[in-house]
């Protein structure tokens, strides 16, 4: 994985050393909260319903032992005891005191980790594959590239103060666990016409309050021309971009009001004219120095098969349920990629208690050659395991609450902070998610479900992803009272697609019997154990309309 060179280190150093200062003048009173507010959000600071909120970087998902144990160290020191994983696969803390973030700052720092891109109006933390480095049908480890995107946009003057926050994925291989066309920019690597990795382009993706699905407008980029074409996408974006609407300055609404042709035809005009003007090319040798720093682990010499992996499913069946749903197949013979749940019925999707990170961050080096990775539905991964270590790490994990077999099944859900700290939220989010777990907690019923992706909301704003989920819910208020409106059929991968709005919004008593509906509606027809959202492509939303509605 990427380490600081001098740049990153007096880079981080210095940006903490200015932000005490802007703390200190803040807490003594020379800033306002207005006068302020531009300068915590440079370094990672909201300000939520209770208290602060800060948000930690974890540049495209990967981190190191030492950094969880830095990061349980803080949950502990400065927060309540936990803190939470997102879908941009960075960790917030949501109650530290203000006089203290310069120190979690500075601690930070000396594991490597800062809170710089997390928000305002820049380019934000590059977000990849969590299986990044080990998926069988990689072109190439994503992170290559995330970091030269990394490198090239961190404090780059001409996008420090954009219209509106920018988003970057990258993905290795055609199928995207990135949701890459749902991000303002969205690269996967292909293979050029030399062979070598080259650059399909999306852009103008988001979600939010008018969800887009990207444009192809790149195909098969070169590698030594990626910075300068994406230069050029920024310059085009930074100069049309609507800076006289917040909800109308996304680089999709400029998409969508000049049809993605035109914006194809501006890009290329802008960048012959970043090429004559001397953006670098970028160098071979740059793109080998940083390929060099994600070459693969020391993988042993093993079979396929393991008989310790075997002995195991054949005594211990929730381990079995474990295997079936939350590991995945590895490049490498006699490995295997290992996920963690971060949603245990009746908790908080992506919180981990720093009890909880100690320990990860120790099997993490014990069992992943010291590494982890973030992922964008608010889980963990270790991605390089050997499949005859799987048994002692699952009994590791579930002895700590970390062991729920259900990766993507239906109580393995994408849910936004809501009302309970958000000052944007129009409901809450995290009890609704909660009453679905326990409604649908049965292991057995999950598993044959199967996979059923639902993604929570408090607000229009989508954190929790809604308009992307097999089943989408909405937090909406009507006259004070919170009511949740129900989307079907969507999915943030390659075969990318928008949800539906059902109908009308279901009342908190009613919503969790509304997501019964849908999937007893789905399992009476379904064919061939097919996947709700290959049933809903298959129906249509009639049939689910039709029964939500009966007696409603």
């Amino acid at each position: 994985m990427y380490r600081y060179d001098e740049f990153d280190h007096k880079l981080v150093q210095e940006r903490v050393t200015q932000f005490r200062s802007q703390v200190a003048r803040r807490l003594a009173g020379e800033l306002t909260e207005d006068q302020f507010k531009p300068l915590r959000l440079m370094n990672g600071v909201y300000l939520q319903l209770h208290a602060y909120m800060l948000r930690v970087a974890v540049p495209y998902g990967t981190l190191s032992g030492p950094q969880m144990h830095m990061l349980a160290h803080i949950a502990r020191k400065y927060d309540k005891g936990y803190g939470h994983f997102t879908t941009r696969q960075n960790i917030q803390y949501n109650w530290p005191s203000l006089e203290d973030i310069p120190a979690i700052l500075d601690d930070l720092a000396t594991v490597e980790m800062h809170a710089i891109q997390t928000s305002g109006n820049c380019i934000r933390n590059v977000t990849s594959d969590q299986y990044a480095g080990a998926a069988a049908d990689e072109i190439e480890d994503p992170r290559i590239w995330s970091e030269i995107i990394r490198q090239w946009s961190t404090f780059h003057p001409e996008f420090t103060f954009l219209p509106r926050k920018f988003k970057f994925a990258v993905t290795g291989m055609h199928t995207d666990r990135a949701a890459i066309r749902f991000h303002d920019i969205g690269i996967e690597v292909v293979k050029g016409t030399d062979g070598k990795p080259a650059f399909d382009v999306y852009v103008g993706g988001g979600q939010g309050r008018t969800p887009m699905i990207a444009h192809l407008i790149g195909k098969a980029v070169p590698a030594g021309d990626l910075i300068a074409y994406l230069e050029a996408i920024m310059r085009v974006y930074n100069m049309n971009g609507r800076r006289d609407n917040l909800y109308k300055a996304r680089i999709k609404i400029l998409v969508h009001s000049l049809g993605a042709e035109e914006m194809k035809r501006q890009v290329e005009e802008e960048f012959a004219l970043v090429t004559e003007q001397g953006i670098p090319f970028l160098p071979a040798a740059e793109i080998e120095r940083i390929r060099a720093y994600f070459q693969a682990p020391a993988y042993e010499t093993l079979p396929d098969t393991s008989d310790a992996l075997d002995a195991a499913l054949a005594e211990n069946r929730r381990f079995g349920d474990w295997v079936k749903t939350n590991v995945a197949p590895h490049k490498v013979t006699g490995y295997a990629i290992a996920n963690i749940s971060l949603k245990p019925v009746g908790g908080i999707a992506g919180d981990a208690s720093a009890d909880q990170m100690d320990l990860i961050a120790d099997l993490t080096t014990k069992f992943s050659f010291d590494e982890i990775r973030v992922t964008h539905e608010q889980n963990l991964t270790l991605p390089f395991v050997r499949k005859d270590d799987l048994y002692p790490l699952w009994q590791a994990l579930e002895a700590a609450g970390l062991g729920d077999p259900n990766l993507a099944l239906i109580t393995d859900h994408i849910v936004c902070p809501g009302l309970d700290y958000c000052a944007l939220a129009n409901a809450r989010s995290i009890p609704i998610s909660q009453k679905i777990a326990e409604r649908f907690a049965d292991l057995d019923r999950q598993h044959d479900i199967g996979e059923l992706k639902i993604k929570i909301s408090g607000c229009i704003n989508a954190c929790g992803h809604h308009h992307v989920g097999h089943i989408g819910i909405l937090g909406v208020d009507k006259k004070g009272t919170e009511f949740y409106q129900v989307s079907l059929g969507g999915s943030a991968d390659e075969t990318s697609s928008l949800a539906e709005i059902v109908g009308p919004a279901f009342t908190e008593d009613e919503i969790v019997d509304a997501v019964e509906t849908i999937v007893e509606t789905y399992l009476d027809a379904r064919e061939n154990d097919e996947r709700f959202i290959d049933t809903y492509r298959r129906i249509g939303k009639a049939p689910f309309k039709e029964k939500l509605y009966a007696t409603h």
